[in-house]
């Protein structure tokens, strides 16, 4: 019983003055040659000769190389108001090119430059009639993007509309 108990006590000792392998990116040696032994064969998920990385132009993109825009998923129509809670966001509105948005942005511009909103033009054709409603938007920014994926969020199928942290109301 004796020499297991030496034994047991000579294993847990033995190895209490091996070094230590610190594993950990804080900064200094880089962890990543720990890791080249794991997994390291080409497999379906790896090409085996990675894609170069595209360069980026330096200059902004021009309004001509966005537009047209087109969502899909929003179309003009009218859109029920409904309570949302989201805290901190920034209030934003939804239109497109066509008589109702263009006449719901009129009414309301107004009210939209004191709530310091952006409008997200979802569908427009080009730079002439994105120039007709910045006109018309006055002092307000609008931005070209798509809406599809805000569409899908909210559940928003028709546009115009005001989005802010407390509800979508047209």
């Amino acid at each position: 019983m004796k020499s297991i108990y030496l034994l047991g006590l000579c294993c847990l000792f033995g190895n209490a003055h091996a070094g230590l392998n610190v594993i950990a990116d804080l900064g200094g040696e880089p962890a990543a040659p720990y890791f080249d032994g794991i997994n390291n064969q080409p497999n379906e998920f790896e090409s085996p000769n990675p894609p170069e990385a595209a360069v980026l132009p330096a200059a902004p993109a021009s309004l001509a190389s966005v537009l047209p825009i087109s969502t899909p998923e929003l179309t003009p129509g009218s859109v029920e108001a409904r309570r949302l809670d989201l805290p901190g966001m920034q209030p934003i509105f939804l239109l497109g090119n066509d008589p109702m948005s263009r006449r719901w942005l009129d009414e309301r511009k107004e009210s939209l430059w004191q709530l310091r909103v952006v409008g997200l033009v979802v569908n427009i054709e080009d730079e002439a009639a994105f120039g007709e409603l910045q006109t018309l938007a006055g002092d307000i920014e609008l931005l070209p993007v798509s809406g599809s994926d805000l569409a899908k969020r909210l559940g928003l199928q028709h546009y115009p509309v005001l989005i802010s942290e407390k509800g979508i109301e047209q």
